[in-house]
C-alpha cells in the first residue's frame, strides 16, 4: 500500500487537532494541549504549504510538516494516528516521510526534534539512520521538556 501526501485541509487541520488523542504520556503530543501549537496548525496561513495529509487507502493516517531551514537543511515534524501508533507501522511511515521529502526537497539533511521520553519513536529514528546531535530544553504544554535533535544524511 503506498502513503499519499497531500497539502493539508482545514477539515484535515481541525480532524487532527480535535479528535487525535493519544494515551498516557503520549496525551504530551495531544494538539489542543499547548494552544500556540493548536492556533498556528488550525489556521491556515500559518500551516501554509508545509504541512502534509498523509493517507493510505484514502484514509487519513499521518501528517508531515517540512520547514526548509539553512545549508540545505529540512526540518520534520511528524505524527501518525493515535489508534496506529505501537503497532509496528512507524518504519514503514517514516521511510515514506523521509522518500517524500527528498523527491520533493532534495535535501543534504533532515533534521527532527523529538521528546527525549518518547523512546519508541527514537528507537525508530535511531534504526532508519538519524543521528543525536544535541539535546535541548523547550517550553511547551505549560512546563518545560528536554527534547533530542537527530540528523539524517540524504
Amino acid at each position: 500500500m503506498t502513503y499519499i501526501f497531500n497539502k493539508m485541509t482545514q477539515e484535515q487541520a481541525e480532524n487532527i487537532a480535535f479528535n487525535w488523542h493519544y494515551d498516557g504520556e503520549y496525551s504530551f503530543y495531544n494538539m489542543e494541549a499547548d494552544k500556540e501549537d493548536l492556533d498556528e496548525f488550525i489556521n491556515p496561513e500559518t500551516r501554509g504549504n508545509s504541512m502534509f495529509a498523509v493517507t493510505k487507502n484514502e484514509e487519513l493516517i499521518a501528517f508531515l510538516g517540512i520547514e526548509k531551514a539553512a545549508n540545505e537543511t529540512c526540518d520534520i515534524g511528524l505524527g501518525m494516528r493515535p489508534d496506529l501508533t505501537g503497532k509496528g507501522k512507524g518504519m514503514g511511515f517514516l521511510k515514506a516521510a523521509i522518500d517524500f521529502v527528498i523527491a520533493e526537497y532534495k535535501p543534504k539533511k533532515i533534521t527532527l526534534s523529538v521528546a527525549t521520553f518518547n523512546q519508541r519513536a527514537i528507537k525508530i529514528y535511531r534504526r532508519i539512520g538519524f543521528k543525536e546531535i544535541a539535546f535541548f530544553d523547550q517550553e511547551t504544554n505549560g512546563s518545560t521538556y528536554e527534547f533530542l535533535k537527530m540528523e539524517y544524511a540524504c
